[in-house]
């Protein structure tokens, strides 16, 4: 039988890859949902070429134009952030693929893995925000979480078949973004479009800004922490400017797997919707005669104060990863609006960081308050500049 997918972020970069693997396989794969933010026009061209049972648009405002857009089709139309937490309870529903970004990925995971799904992991938020609460929650409903990330999907597939054997050590890589060779001094002055452009990716805003200044890195070892059960000190980050190693895992007796790929989102979604099977495929593929050189660097932790403040808030714990995701996101998207400059970013988030209050053992209504307080005072601070 078709797996049955609810695509959360369908409009999104990984939301539209995933639909161009369903496509590419109809046989294995049906959409029963999708859910986006903002973008009615293109969820509306997704509804119509998929014909899910049901379309959410988190947006309420454009919930009309949704609905007469669709009143032909026999799809449900539903609006609202509490419609996309629910829809993903529906019993039809195999794999829940979440794409959609930032802390909104929270909530609707949570009842995902309540409804005991399968979660396409693509939102690293939720991981980052509450790692401690989703992996509780994943064993004690029997979800399995296969990691969509090109690192972490790495890393999951080096790890296939290695029943108990210890990991001593995980390398993320990372191609080092936008702004890799530039001086303290030259970053000081780099602009909305120079962080934009990515050299290797192509993704979302958001998170090519994170790319830019490496949070997305720390993002990404906090959710490596969680999904394998590996401390952040035996996490490595490794600059990889030719984004072909994926990413890396050192076991104890010296031996490291490495899992390399063309840079292409759409292995990484394919894996984790197949799983255990590999799917054949006409992608491109690696050709390994066109990289003479495979190089390796350390992170500047002082150009990427970002990066330094992740490793710092995985090790206070608590609710503290919470507070430097939500105040990232308010000043990610000052930065993009043009109201602060680049090195705000960090100070904004830094400052957050010390000033909102901590708490150790965290329920999930302690991260709903410290996000909602945490966004406030970024978003104050910010003010105060302008």
């Amino acid at each position: 039988m078709k797996k049955q997918l609810a695509i959360l972020g369908s409009t999104g970069s990984i939301g539209t890859q995933t639909l161009e693997v369903v496509a590419e396989y109809p046989d294995l794969f049906e959409v029963y949902t999708l859910t986006a933010n903002n973008n009615v026009e293109l969820l509306i061209e997704q509804a119509k070429q998929f014909n899910p049972d049901s379309v959410v648009i988190a947006n309420e405002a454009h919930y009309e134009r949704l609905k007469e857009a669709l009143r032909d089709l026999p799809i449900k139309v539903y609006a609202g952030e509490n419609a996309c937490a629910e829809i993903v309870e529906a019993s039809p529903i195999d794999i829940v693929v979440t794409a959609m970004v930032g802390y909104a990925g929270l909530k609707p995971t949570i009842r995902a893995i309540e409804a005991h799904k399968t979660i396409a992991l693509a939102n690293k938020e939720t991981l980052v925000v509450a790692g401690d609460l989703i992996k509780r929650l994943a064993l004690e409903h029997h979800a399995p979480i296969i990691p969509v990330d090109s690192e972490h999907s790495a890393i999951f597939q080096c790890l296939v078949g290695e029943g108990d054997n210890s990991i001593e050590k995980i390398i993320l890589t990372a191609s080092g973004g936008p702004f890799r060779k530039l001086t303290a001094e030259e970053m000081k002055h780099v602009t909305k479009n120079d962080a934009l452009k990515h050299p290797k990716w192509h993704m979302g805003n958001k998170i090519t800004i994170d790319s830019a200044t490496l949070m997305n890195k720390g993002f990404e070892m906090i959710e490596a922490k969680w999904l394998f059960d590996v401390a952040p000190e035996n996490i490595e980050i490794a600059v990889h400017p030719q984004s072909i190693v994926h990413s890396m895992v050192q076991f104890t007796d010296g031996t490291i797997k490495a899992q390399l790929g063309a840079q292409d989102m759409k292995m990484p979604i394919r894996y984790a919707l197949s799983y255990p099977a590999r799917l054949e495929s006409s992608s491109s593929k690696l050709s390994l005669e066109q990289y003479a050189e495979l190089t390796f660097e350390r992170p500047d932790f002082e150009r990427f104060p970002l990066l330094r403040c992740a490793f710092n808030a995985v090790a206070e714990g608590g609710n503290m990863p919470c507070i430097m995701n939500a105040a990232n996101e308010i000043a990610v998207a000052a930065f993009l609006d043009d109201a602060i400059s680049y090195p705000q970013i960090a100070r904004t988030v830094s400052e957050t960081m010390s000033h909102i209050e901590f708490i150790q053992s965290p329920r999930y209504e302690d991260y709903v308050y410290t996000n909602k307080i945490a966004r406030e005072y970024a978003a104050h601070l910010i003010k105060s500049t302008l």
